[in-house]
């Protein structure tokens, strides 16, 4: 039986995906921006998801990222009536945990500026956690890839390059590595969260980081292009995601990008070809 589901931030790479994907499937689907929440309060939204985030861009805009990991979380869980509702968060939060559990107790550094970000998804967390609702959930996502996508992203730049100027520039060591996970696996595990989930916090990666080098070597062998390293280029790395509670509950199975990448590459080609 078709059920409603209502996607705050659909005009965003994942939220447009998913609207897209549920109404293959049959679901009725609502798109509403995520300032709009009291047009719709007297309507039922079915299962919400938040995907009205900033992301690469919050450090130009952190008013706008206040607002949107925050505020309009906060307009839409008073406002608005649902089944349930699940707000996506970023596994970015993990940068100085002691590990990646989903239990585990949380830092940062509010000095930083680069920690906004991950300041204000916890305090979007905070504020769903805190309501006692157990439909009301949160998902951390990891690196999102699709070949689809269009966004500049560190991915997508070293493919497109390697496609049109077949020379590559990675300005991270290539023992460099952290976690991406598939655009296909989040939207199809997102909707069973938000139906089915029994626990208020997810993890939604890969479970397996991927090394540059593998990337490097993968770019290599499909397309032809050199690959160098810039002078003075860092190592940045990140913990391995825990997608236990995944795997236990839903039977999750993530594909893994450097199992990928050359199907990665001909998908990114022959969309922009």
């Amino acid at each position: 039986m078709s059920e409603r589901f209502t996607i705050v931030g659909a005009r965003g790479y994942i939220g447009s995906r998913l609207a897209e994907r549920l109404e293959r499937a049959g679901e009725a689907v609502t798109r509403i921006d995520r300032f709009e929440a009291e047009a719709h309060a007297d309507r039922e939204l079915g299962h919400v998801i938040f995907a009205g985030g900033v992301t690469a861009d919050f450090r130009e805009r952190p008013f706008d990222t206040v607002a949107a990991h925050v505020t309009a979380t906060a307009d839409v869980l008073r406002h608005a009536r649902f089944d349930s509702f699940l707000y996506l968060s970023s596994t970015r939060v993990y940068q100085a945990a002691s590990g990646t559990g989903e239990d585990v107790t949380l830092s940062l550094d509010p000095s930083d500026p680069l920690q906004l970000y991950n300041a204000t998804k916890l305090a979007g967390e905070a504020l769903c956690l805190a309501l006692p609702n157990d439909a009301i959930r949160v998902a951390r996502i990891s690196n999102v890839y699709g070949a689809d996508d269009p966004s500049d992203n560190f991915l997508i730049d070293i493919v497109r390059a390697a496609i049109t100027r077949h020379h590559v520039t990675f300005r991270t060591r290539l023992d460099s590595h952290k976690d991406f996970v598939s655009l296909d696996d989040v939207l199809d595990i997102l909707p069973k969260i938000a139906r089915a989930g029994r626990a208020r916090l997810y993890n939604v990666a890969s479970g397996r980081n991927t090394v540059y080098a593998d990337l490097a070597d993968g770019l290599r062998r499909v397309t032809g292009c050199s690959v160098d390293v810039a002078p003075d280029s860092m190592r940045v790395t990140f913990p391995v995601v825990s997608v236990a509670r995944l795997e236990r509950e839903f039977g999750f199975r993530p594909k893994r990008l450097s199992d990928e990448i050359e199907a990665f590459i001909e998908a990114y080609r022959s969309r922009h070809s």
